[in-house]
């Protein structure tokens, strides 16, 4: 039943706006919320039930929410060796740590695993997130593969029809044979879910083992020629523009509010996160080390494919 409540209480649920201060997304502010963590007129809340209006007083861990910001979107080429949070129970190396500090809190639209490189969409506003990242936004990323094992084109044919491996139903595919490299192929595959680790399972089935993984595109912002570790904002006027007003209104972005500049990324009130299961695909065995070290950096491409740096 219809929560009457808030139906007569002006305002917009209050996870929807911690999401939209870009402090977490809305999934992560209810189980703040749900810890004690967070309070609204100096009272504790622990129901994410509550609509709030902007003359409430709104706290996370004592500390007042952020103003709200102007929507921004970043493309971001993520290298190997990084993983996709906030901070790793484990202690590996995260691409929030190694952004610049004078961007603001930023959170990323789906994730990429340690092994996986390209593209990775990167936003303050965690509505926008949240729609980005519905299948029923249904927006295709795009990757360049390499897997070792020979394959034909008749046989990704068969993948626009969908395929369920292992109970695990995924929907249409489109793969193109772009060469042969040795003991290795080179293809391009598109999908529009996103389910976890799905370009390597589905290509298990065709006797492809992965061995690189690129994302060039996800929907329509490509990596182009960004450069490894590189990050770059999109325009508003060209963020609106792709996309469209639909998901504007959808994501309740907005480009109306004035910049504001980050002396140093402000800090986010996290305790150390748990470990879940990531809703991402492609996720793979935790790596150590880090991109910086260079004894450690995987060796430069030498397969003919395109390097990291600029994948078409």
């Amino acid at each position: 039943m219809p929560d009457k409540s808030n139906q007569q209480n002006p305002g917009e649920r209050i996870a929807k706006v911690m999401a939209r201060a870009g402090l977490a997304s809305r999934r992560e502010a209810e189980t703040w919320i749900a810890t004690g963590r967070v309070a609204v007129n100096g009272a504790v809340i622990n129901s994410p039930a509550l609509n709030v209006t902007t003359s409430d007083r709104i706290a996370v861990d004592g500390q007042p929410l952020p103003r709200r910001e102007r929507t921004r979107l970043f493309r971001y080429h993520k290298p190997r060796g990084l993983v996709t949070t906030h901070s790793d129970p484990e202690g590996r190396p995260t691409i929030f740590a190694a952004l610049p500090k004078d961007l603001p809190r930023l959170i990323s639209i789906g994730r990429l695993d340690i092994n996986t490189e390209g593209l990775l969409l990167l936003t303050n506003d965690g509505g926008l997130a949240r729609v980005l990242e519905l299948p029923a936004t249904g927006w295709l990323r795009r990757y360049r593969v390499r897997a070792k094992g020979r394959v034909i084109q008749p046989a990704l044919d068969k993948l626009r029809a969908g395929i369920t491996v292992a109970g695990v139903h995924y929907g249409p595919i489109e793969a193109t044979l772009d060469r042969e490299q040795g003991a290795n192929v080179w293809l391009t595959i598109g999908i529009r879910e996103g389910k976890n680790r799905e370009v390597r399972k589905v290509l298990e089935t065709l006797d492809l083992q992965v061995n690189r993984l690129i994302r060039v595109a996800f929907g329509p912002f490509e990596l182009g020629d960004l450069g490894d570790s590189e990050v770059k904002e999109i325009e508003s006027q060209a963020l609106r523009t792709e996309l469209g007003e639909k998901i504007v209104a959808e994501a309740s972005a907005d480009f109306d509010v004035p910049l504001i500049e980050h002396d140093a990324r402000p800090i986010s009130p996290r305790q150390p996160e748990t470990r879940v299961k990531r809703d991402s695909h492609d996720e793979e065995p935790p790596q150590r080390g880090h991109p910086n070290d260079k004894k450690k950096q995987p060796r430069r491409d030498r397969t003919g494919g395109p390097r990291p740096s600029r994948p078409r």
